[in-house]
């Protein structure tokens, strides 16, 4: 996803330096990855639901517009925000260097760490050399695998790589390993529609999910980050995080925590400024 997402902004790397901001109108036109379970997917109704689904239409609400969701390839969004097609992507995208310095994000929705998932009966983990000697089951060519196999001589455990997460998922199931490790998300997602299944050690990243706009067009960056404050402070998005990931966020944490300033902080395009995150105003 992250060769994708490159190969995107390079492409636009002329366009969105002299684009003119879009401003958003009565309706958000924006876009989402539908194959991302559980914040985008497909229903038998050939609508979207999740939690992203979810937090843009409240954001939508909050501001009194109506909102446009498309679902799209991943690697087709980042190209068609620059050509104007979308206010902002609803999709959740890890702010780093290299995109910062080619999007406009919104301060962060949500922390984006990897998470260890284990059987209901295991004993809790709660360091990373708590799993030495163990069998990780993980999906192959993913920066969870990544991370394992750069630290595989560290704390001694074994890596095995399956198609996807869903066979990973099912080798803990089976016994044929004693961990997975995926995102934070997808592990309590997993845990949710499987009682046999635990959430374990979350390993903290330091980075942040957001909401990618381009380049110029701060007004409506900030007027969606003040949406996006409001529903931190209201309770929403504590609530969104029980309904889809069958968590209860911790007091601190970024999906309940406004941020200061606007934007990401450590990241181009953030502006500190003393605003106070309010639910008054917005529409």
């Amino acid at each position: 996803m992250n060769r994708i997402m490159k190969a995107g902004l390079a492409g636009f790397a002329t366009l969105f330096a002299c684009s003119p901001a879009f401003a958003i109108g009565d309706t958000i036109k924006t876009a989402i990855d539908a194959t991302f379970a559980p914040h985008a997917m497909p229903t038998l109704d050939g609508k979207l639901e999740g939690f992203n689904v979810d937090l843009i239409n409240l954001i939508g609400d909050r501001l009194g517009k109506k909102v446009e969701l498309t679902g799209a390839q991943f690697s087709s969004l980042v190209p068609a925000l620059q050509a104007g097609t979308y206010d902002f992507l609803a999709a959740p995208v890890t702010v780093n260097k290299e995109r910062s310095a080619n999007l406009l994000f919104t301060e962060g929705f949500m922390d984006t760490n990897f998470s260890f998932t284990v059987p209901a009966n295991a004993p809790d983990y709660k360091t990373l050399e708590d799993f030495k000697g163990k069998t990780i089951a993980v999906n192959k060519g993913s920066a969870y695998e990544s991370f394992l196999r750069d630290k595989e001589k560290d704390y001694g455990w074994k890596v095995e790589s399956y198609g996807t997460n869903s066979d990973a998922m099912a080798a803990v199931l089976s016994g044929r390993a004693d961990a997975n490790l995926s995102g934070n998300t997808t592990a309590a997602w997993s845990v949710k529609k499987n009682p046999k299944l635990k959430l374990s050690y979350e390993y903290a990243t330091g980075l942040v999910w957001a909401f990618p706009f381009r380049k110029g067009d701060e007004k409506d960056r900030d007027l969606v980050e003040k949406a996006l404050e409001c529903l931190k402070l209201d309770g929403s998005m504590a609530k969104l995080s029980e309904k889809w990931f069958g968590v209860t966020p911790v007091a601190g944490t970024t999906i309940v925590t406004p941020t200061k300033g606007f934007g990401t902080p450590g990241f181009e395009g953030y502006v500190d400024d003393d605003h106070k995150p309010s639910c008054d105003n917005l529409k």
